[in-house]
């Protein structure tokens, strides 16, 4: 069963030995530059979320509120380790994120770049309900921009 855990000193040194197929590097930060980001964006109330199958660290997630317009959640980064894809995980636990930021609710929406070539993530967010919102940064033309709007606030 997945289940969303805390970093601590406990599953730290699991979380930093996570790691993606080699072809997915240029997709998302490496786990050591996730926990980083986390730090880096504390201001901005980001959450490092270990991912857990089990008793097993099988993934990390990085969220951050974006106050800036659009307000929303802002899912900066999402990791499944490469020897547990392809089992449904990464489903499961985006859509446990996403239970759980529309339960505290302080924004409508949740927004996640994505690169336009990475086809198994764009296929993980399609299943759990993000939309392309046709929005294309400058900084990252490379990208889409989607969005996941909780039940009643679109």
């Amino acid at each position: 069963m997945i289940r969303l855990v805390d970093v601590d000193e406990e599953n730290f040194l699991d979380i930093v030995r996570l790691r993606v197929e080699e072809n997915q590097t240029g997709f998302l930060d490496s786990a050591q530059g996730i926990l980083a980001r986390g730090y880096v964006y504390r201001k901005n109330r980001a959450r490092v979320i270990g991912i857990a199958y089990n008793q097993k660290i099988v993934g990390v997630a990085l969220v951050k509120d974006m106050d800036e317009e659009p307000a929303c959640y802002d899912l900066q980064q999402f990791m499944i380790d490469r020897n547990f894809q392809n089992k449904g995980y990464g489903t499961q636990s985006l859509r446990q994120i996403l239970f759980e930021l529309e339960q505290e609710r302080k924004y409508n929406c949740v927004e996640v770049c994505v690169k336009q070539n990475d086809a198994q993530a764009l296929r993980v967010y399609e299943k759990a309900g993000f939309q392309d919102t046709g929005y294309i940064d400058e900084r990252v033309p490379d990208c889409l921009n989607l969005v996941y709007y909780f039940k009643n606030n679109k």
